[in-house]
């Protein structure tokens, strides 16, 4: 297995925990109205989409531009995050965007106190909301200087913890609260990725939805190409453009002589503006 988000040995533990068309759209109309600043308008891409840990190399790109996928999601950032990133740069993502790619912002944050597997960076019930903040703020400015604009989403990165424990599910979500407050106020839309047996479980469940990521990215590892059909939860959710949907993982794929292990997505939300 690659190591996609944190260590190796992590993602064995979250595996075991949990058993194209481009348009503009008002996805996160909700969560717009939550902050000053014009939004700029959402960009949605709807189709296939892959995550690999590092960012391939542009000529790989290239090649792979003429596959099933449109848009390909990239770890901008976090001390979490388990793989260089040599390709990622402004440059790049410059580059990509003018080959017709799609880029989805990943960013892995600190994770949840009890949390089973080893991260550089956790947070407490007394350093969530701060770490929320101070992370966010570094997400805004690791976007930015790959020159992904304000109005694009950045997805917080959170790995399976037991939800059922309740002061490690509090501080979780003061945790993403603070971050997806602070990501807002910067005029960056507010996106989640996580497990639906656990950490995306916690959002889409959640009984106070303030402040909560506006677009939730759940993993579910059932070969299904879709967002809506396996929708673990209250179909009213996360409508009108707000879903992804990651249904394979590890696949080995060749494409113009590029071999890359992916992980594969079903994807209806926003993508990064660019350009």
């Amino acid at each position: 297995m690659s190591r996609h988000r944190l260590s190796k040995k992590s993602r064995y533990i979250a595996w075991a925990t949990t058993g194209a068309v481009v348009v503009a759209g008002a996805g996160i109309a909700a969560q717009a109205a939550t902050a000053a600043p014009v939004w700029p308008a959402q960009k949605t891409y709807t189709g296939g989409a892959f995550d690999t840990c590092t960012a391939p190399s542009l000529n790989a790109m290239r090649a792979w531009k003429t596959g099933p996928y449109g848009a390909a999601a990239v770890y901008i950032g976090g001390k979490n995050r388990g793989c260089a990133q040599p390709n990622l740069t402004a440059s790049w993502v410059k580059s990509v965007n003018a080959t017709g790619w799609k880029l989805i912002p990943l960013y892995v944050g600190a994770q949840p106190p009890c949390q089973k597997s080893a991260n550089p960076e956790r947070f407490t019930a007394s350093t969530a909301a701060s770490l929320g903040a101070s992370n966010a703020k570094d997400a805004v400015a690791k976007a930015s200087a790959l020159g992904m604009k304000a109005g694009s989403p950045i997805y917080l990165n959170m790995e399976s913890y037991d939800i059922t424990n309740k002061a490690c599910n509090d501080a979780t979500l003061t945790y993403v609260r603070s971050f997806t407050k602070t990501l807002r106020n910067a005029t960056y839309r507010s996106g989640f990725y996580g497990f639906s047996s656990s950490s995306a479980k916690a959002i889409a469940t959640a009984t106070n939805k303030t402040d909560l990521p506006g677009n939730l990215w759940y993993a579910l590892w059932n070969n299904k190409n879709t967002t809506t059909t396996d929708w673990p939860w209250n179909p009213a959710q996360f409508t009108n453009h707000s879903r992804g949907h990651q249904y394979m993982v590890n696949s080995k794929e060749s494409r113009g002589g590029y071999t890359i292990t992916i992980d594969r997505n079903a994807w209806d939300a926003p993508v990064a503006i660019t350009g």
